[in-house]
């Protein structure tokens, strides 16, 4: 079985001028087609998300028509305008709606179902969309493609969205990043058709939300300050639309908060991303892919910060705007189309050079690391691995004991230490960290990961641990099998030093999670966490997994006195002899050769850093 939602990298999308004009004039061919007589060019088969789609199509065609001329456009632009100014504007509270600050206030916003009191609580959300199209469809305007009645009409439903949004609601109330950064930019492209003092207002009341309201409460993940995503730090389905947000606030505004931000959510994006573009985990959903709302961030931060983040693995089903059930094009988030377009650098697809301290990237290798500097994916060969479990302890690393009761030798008990250096075509990166068993002995693990950019070593080295312990090496999860991720449950491109073992948990156990099975890991998740699906955590779920799939290794025989010495390779069959040797050095440091390079481990210096050099060849 294939992922459903990763499918394929987003800068493998041709973005030139006239790839963008084939979108547009498939959907005015859709569009025009699907117009009632009433005005609306909404999907049939949608029923939610509905207060912003068919403004959204009236905002595509107006640029297809800034675009193109076609001389069929301004009828179907006035007339669509005037559906959603007459069918789809509400100004009487939505009943159990649980977010208002004021009641009764007249004032207009969108509904995310337009029945009175089915789902009130998406509300919020949709009435930022609809702001978004409306201000495109503002800006588009100004040539005369609208009337100056409709126009005068249009800008004070908007001025009204922007009211409700920020004075009768809770600002942000499902606290998602994206909606609120995606608020600002609505107040911020609205000031611009505003009079001089009435827009200068609106303009400093959404910079002073974001500062206050977005900002300040960031939150910390892997190094990086983050806008909050459903109550974390990030998610794969929303953060990098969060990304496009804060590109398009930077375009409006030039306010520099936003790039600065931008860029450390986009160096944060690379360094999880695996080469491939696989990625995994999040607040809201562990596997779902964005696709079109995430190419504008992206595209433009990865030129900013020199990076290939459009390597990401987006849905190739909304490749270029929303799809409806009937596989109909959808207006829902069509902004983000919009702003692509007008967005005409291309993509940065060159990787970016500079060492990132949770990710080791060379060719076809990644090592993307957690908050804890353990690894969350390791690709090589095609294959990505993530964590895997014992005993409900994911990660990386050695463990003591039997599977049944073992202990995860990966939670650092104080400061983790990490140096990296690259020499001759190789890259490597080292990870110290203190650890505490269940015998409450302080242990000093020493991570080392080496990559030719095809191959990767991973050495583990600790004092000595006694009776039965072996290293969590990872769970085989996905291949590459052409620009789908294909699941699988065994990884051939593996030796080891020790015993190598790929074992699997019994079958039914509700917290156990077979690779073998049909579940994707997000299902899994899901079945796990405390909240329905769409609405919990699934990274909270999956942490209840007690057990995984798992390639487990055990120490080299020759380890040195006093050590143990976990040694794995990933990438390559294991006809290819592994042969690394560790070895102490001198001034208690120690010296791991492994035929292609030697990497010598330094004791710390003064500041506690460790020592790493390392160099091409076994001597």
């Amino acid at each position: 079985m294939h992922l459903p939602h990763q499918r394929g990298p987003l800068h493998d999308l041709a973005d030139d001028p006239a790839a963008y004009d084939a979108v547009l004039a498939g959907v005015t061919e859709t569009a025009l087609a699907r117009l009632t007589p009433e005005g609306s060019l909404e999907n049939p088969a949608a029923g939610e998300d509905i207060g912003d789609t068919s403004l959204g199509i009236t905002s595509l065609l107006a640029l297809a028509w800034q675009r193109s001329k076609d001389p069929r456009l301004p009828e179907a632009v006035r007339r669509s305008l005037g559906f959603h100014l007459r069918e789809r504007v509400f100004t009487e509270d939505n009943p159990g709606y649980p977010n208002l600050t004021a009641r009764d206030s007249g004032l207009p916003y969108a509904r995310y179902v337009l029945e009175p009191g089915a789902h009130p609580i998406g509300d919020w959300p949709s009435t930022v969309w609809a702001l978004l199209q409306a201000v495109n469809v503002l800006d588009a305007s100004r040539g005369g493609l609208v009337d100056d009645e409709q126009y005068r009409e249009l800008l004070g439903v908007a001025g009204g969205y922007w009211r409700w949004l920020t004075e009768a609601t809770v600002f942000s109330p499902q606290d998602a990043a994206n909606q609120a950064i995606g608020c600002v930019v609505g107040g911020l492209m609205l000031a611009r058709h505003l009079p001089p003092e009435e827009g200068e207002s609106v303009r400093q009341r959404a910079l002073r939300l974001y500062l206050d309201e977005i900002r300040a409460r960031r939150v910390r993940d892997r190094g990086a300050l983050l806008p909050p995503e459903h109550g974390g730090a990030y998610d794969n389905n929303y953060g990098p639309i969060s990304l496009s947000f804060l590109a398009q606030a930077h375009r409006v505004s030039g306010e520099e908060v936003f790039a600065r931000d931008g860029d450390t959510l986009a160096r944060y994006i690379d360094a999880r991303l695996c080469g491939s573009g696989f990625d995994l985990g999040g607040p809201r959903y562990s596997e779902q892919h964005s696709a079109f709302e995430s190419v504008l961030g992206l595209r433009y931060f990865g030129r900013r910060i020199g990076a290939d983040i459009g390597r990401y693995a987006g849905d190739a089903r909304w490749s270029r705007h929303a799809v409806g059930a009937d596989g109909g094009v959808d207006g829902h988030f069509a902004f983000m189309l919009v702003w692509q377009i007008q967005d005409t650098p291309g993509w940065h697809r060159a990787p970016s050079t500079t060492p990132a301290c949770h990710q080791l990237r060379s060719g076809t290798v990644t090592v993307s690391f957690d908050d804890r500097m353990t690894p969350s994916v390791i690709e090589a060969g095609g294959t990505a691995l993530i964590a895997a479990a014992v005993n409900r302890q994911h990660g990386f690393g050695p463990v003591v004991g039997l599977a049944a009761d073992g202990f995860l030798l990966c939670r650092p008990m104080g400061a983790v230490r990490v140096a990296d250096h690259r020499a001759g075509g190789l890259a490597a990166k080292l990870v110290t960290k203190p650890v505490v068993g269940r015998d409450h002995v302080l242990r000093h693990v020493r991570s080392l990961y080496v990559t030719d950019g095809t191959r990767l070593w991973m050495t583990v080295i600790v004092e000595r641990l006694g009776g039965e312990r072996y290293l969590l090496a990872g769970m085989p999860y996905v291949t590459a099998d052409g620009d789908r991720f294909r699941r699988v449950a065994d990884f051939p491109l593996v030796v080891a030093a020790g015993e190598l073992r790929l074992t699997h948990p019994r079958r039914g156990a509700a917290d156990s999670f077979d690779a073998r099975s049909e579940l994707t890991q997000q299902d899994a998740a899901f079945g796990l966490a405390a909240d329905p699906r769409g609405y919990g955590d699934p990274d909270a779920g999956w942490r209840h997994v007690r057990t995984t799939s798992a390639l487990e290794v055990g120490p080299s025989a020759d380890s040195p006195e006093g050590l143990d010495v976990f040694a794995v390779r990933y990438g390559s069959v294991a006809a290819e002899p592994l042969g690394v040797v560790c070895e102490r050095g001198e001034g208690g440091g120690l010296v791991v050769r492994a035929g292609v390079f030697t990497a010598v481990l330094g004791v710390a210096d003064a500041g506690g850093e460790p020592g790493l050099t390392l160099t091409s060849g076994g001597s």
